[in-house]
């Protein structure tokens, strides 16, 4: 039996790429049933995500048939986002349906350190024995009772937690650490701009419930799944969504700036100041005939200053 108080094994950068390509090849081949209880500001970009990996999503959250869809599928993921009566009331048939049929289940406790009562019930389903949670600095410290909410846990807190609950954490961060008690990776492939990009980490909490479906080590599967959703390569679902948040905020800015100058933005001014409707429809069509005019100025090029 191994010593408690021994620090993990870090894994080595072989260990974890070795198997990546197979984990992706199975997502693809088996075509696993994943059922989100996840926030409605997630789901759609969480469906997609996952039917980019292969896997097959459902959402249903009907008390009266969400049972029936759990016990049909592969993987369960509970994300405590938007977390309502109905939510709550589907988690507790979902996990219980999980549980009887064997399958793998992700919790992802949402802002557990903003409110005290959905830290409580993050806790009373760690006891139902998730395979995996996902989470950040923060909400760590309010599912483990740690006092400085703010500060990344050492990596021995993550470790100790994980082996006394027999589970695999996956604390993202700007390195992810992932870690099962006894063994251990650190991901660091991040981007800045994932911050910008709404629900990825719902969806990358999904992702470990995909891998986990045809992957029976939790630790790999959920560091496969980091490693799938952190790393920025070109062509690859993570990248074109990096570029797809750095095109709007560079569209965004360029039309802020044009926007002071005429059109809508302008009106809206006006409005709060207190100018009639008439000034604004005539400021909005004289927009519109410039926007039609032969005299139409070009579009400003846009540098890589505006990020």
């Amino acid at each position: 039996m191994r010593d408690p108080q021994t620090a993990a094994r870090l894994m080595s950068r072989e260990e974890l790429t070795s198997q990546a390509a197979a984990v992706l090849s199975r997502l693809r081949g088996k075509s696993p049933r994943v059922h989100c209880i996840t926030n409605s500001v997630a789901q759609n970009f969480t469906a997609n995500a996952l039917l980019a990996l292969g896997a097959m999503p459902s959402m249903t959250l009907s008390g009266e048939e969400i049972g029936a869809f759990v016990a049909r599928s592969d993987a369960l993921l509970v994300n405590l986002g938007t977390f309502d009566r109905e939510r709550r009331e589907a988690t507790s048939i979902a996990v219980d349906a999980a549980s009887q049929n064997g399958l793998p289940w992700v919790l992802d406790p949402v802002f557990i350190d903003r409110a005290e009562q959905r830290a409580v019930y993050a806790r009373d389903l760690i006891l139902l024995e998730p395979k995996a949670i996902r989470l950040n600095a923060g909400e760590f410290a309010a599912l483990s009772g740690q006092r400085h909410a703010d500060a990344a846990p050492a990596r021995e807190t993550v470790e100790a937690y994980a082996r006394a609950r027999r589970l695999v954490v996956g604390l993202s961060g700007a390195t992810d650490l992932i870690s099962d008690g006894e063994r251990t990776a650190a991901i660091a492939n991040g981007h800045p701009l994932m911050a910008r990009v709404t629900a990825m980490g719902c969806a990358a909490s999904a992702i470990v419930a995909g891998c986990l479906a045809v992957e029976q080590d939790t630790l790999a599967a959920t560091a496969r799944a980091t490693a799938i959703c952190v790393l920025p390569t070109p062509g690859g679902p993570s990248r074109a969504m990096l570029d797809r948040a750095s095109r709007n905020s560079r569209l965004a800015r360029s039309l802020i700036r044009r926007g002071s100058q005429r059109g809508p933005l302008r009106c809206l001014a006006r409005r709060r100041r207190g100018a009639s409707m008439r000034s604004c429809t005539t400021s909005l069509s004289a927009r519109r005939s410039w926007k039609t005019s032969s005299r139409r100025r070009p579009t400003p090029r846009l540098s890589s200053s505006c990020v």
